[in-house]
């Protein structure tokens, strides 16, 4: 079963912003791709002028179905496609969906600023996450099966990259070498 959550929106971002949950573990002696390949999707958000609309997985039993309901969902958003993390949704994607979905917005400064400090910085509000932007902890959450407080981060998660987007805008995402899943 899949829990399908909506809010009214009214933006004036061009494009969609892409905000994924997950669980799995790095596997961080690679440099590239195969890093995320043992990573599950367990929540699918986006949010563009037309939606604000979040996907979970609820349960185990149920990453399949979302992953199929996101490979469909994806081809139907707007471009450009924008992401916080482009390398991890594009990663994640990529072993999930089994192709390349290309990001065409970078909401982070550099490589490895935290959205934590980029939320600071910027003065945008919490929005109610419940883990601050601790994604580690979203994912405990989901695993306990506290369904609504993962989707509340998440939630948060768009919304701040929404206004990150609008406050400052995006560079072009870096480089990232693909390597099929063996």
């Amino acid at each position: 079963m899949i829990i399908d959550y909506k809010e009214d929106i009214s933006s004036n971002i061009e494009g969609t912003i892409i905000d994924i949950e997950t669980i799995g573990q790095f596997l961080n002696q690679y440099p590239d791709s195969r890093r995320y390949k043992n990573i599950q999707l367990v929540i699918f958000g986006f949010i563009n002028r037309y939606a604000f609309q979040i996907f979970c997985a609820k349960g185990i039993e149920a990453i399949n179905e979302l992953r199929e309901r996101t490979g469909m969902i994806i081809e139907s958003l707007d471009r450009p496609f924008y992401a916080f993390n482009t390398e991890f949704e594009r990663s994640v994607l990529f072993y999930e969906l089994g192709k390349e979905i290309d990001f065409d917005g970078e909401l982070n400064r550099e490589k490895y600023e935290s959205k934590l400090d980029a939320v600071r910085n910027l003065g945008i509000p919490n929005y109610e996450d419940p883990f601050y932007d601790n994604g580690f902890l979203c994912m405990q959450a989901w695993k306990d099966e506290e369904f609504d407080r993962a989707i509340a981060h998440n939630r948060a998660c768009l919304l701040k990259e929404k206004d990150i987007l609008l406050k400052r805008g995006f560079r072009k995402p870096d480089e990232l070498r693909f390597i099929k899943r063996k």
